[in-house]
């Protein structure tokens, strides 16, 4: 079964405005590939397509995991397939705890057909453990398992909550939108430590990022650019130092050139 997340000619769009006009890409099982580009490229919507959102159309393509196209599944069908998304703007949820939440969110994975949910929900103490040794890692205080979901929270907490879940629920392959934005320099260094005790060979990462700065931190094997709604270039790490020095307009000047 291949844990390649392989992308297929995806078109899409919210409204009458097309944002996705043909994205071929494939992320590699346990690597870390980077999306850079500038704003309004369409990287966003990227992972929310991938992710399942509801508020964007899907006009044409495919998008395959694990023998599957994706796009016929729930998203809950999807994280349940080992996809993860971690929001660049998590919502609130008050009233929930982030305790409560991510138990919900295990069990919910641990469920099987035909089960009494609680014949395979996660004992307590077990939970627990797990949840303190997550904390621990991304030095986050115990009592920030009784607040209410991201409500209050600064942007530094709110992305090492992103990648809490990330670490209890164990996905195979996460899409990271814009981790870095907001962070400061502190947040974004134990945010990205982090993703790197994830990823390897059990978790491979889709970063979207507009800026070198967190792939100084988050080191990919691969790098694509993105712009207006189109791959238009693949390379290694070497292609997002040099997106650094130069910015877009050079790539943008080359692309017009060559059509």
């Amino acid at each position: 079964m291949s844990s390649d997340l392989v992308i297929h000619d995806l078109q899409a769009r919210i409204g009458e405005k097309e944002i996705l006009k043909g994205v071929n890409l494939t992320v590699r099982a346990g690597t870390i590939h980077a999306i850079m580009g500038p704003n309004g490229s369409g990287k966003s919507t990227l992972a929310h397509v991938i992710a399942g959102h509801p508020g964007y159309e899907v006009t044409g393509g495919e998008i395959w995991y694990k023998e599957h196209n994706v796009l016929e599944l729930e998203p809950d069908e999807r994280s349940k397939l080992g996809l993860f998304l971690a929001f660049q703007y998590p919502v609130a949820v008050p009233g929930v705890t982030v305790a409560n939440f991510l138990r919900a969110a295990i069990n919910a994975h641990r469920a099987q057909e035909g089960q009494d949910p609680k014949a395979t929900a996660i004992p307590v103490a077990e939970f627990r453990k797990q949840l303190r040794e997550g904390m621990k890692q991304l030095e986050m205080d115990e009592s920030f398992a009784r607040r209410y979901l991201n409500e209050g929270f600064s942007g530094g907490e709110k992305k090492r909550l992103e990648i809490l879940q990330m670490t209890l629920l164990k996905p195979s392959m996460a899409v990271m939108d814009e981790t870095d934005s907001g962070l400061d320099i502190d947040a974004l260094r134990i945010v990205a430590e982090g993703v790197n005790r994830l990823a390897g060979p059990s978790m491979g990462a889709l970063v979207i990022t507009h800026y070198q700065r967190l792939l100084n931190y988050i080191k990919p094997q691969f790098v694509s650019v993105m712009m207006d709604g189109r791959i238009v270039r693949d390379g290694g790490p070497e292609l997002a130092l040099e997106l650094e020095e130069k910015g877009y307009d050079w790539l943008r000047e080359e692309l017009a050139g060559a059509a």
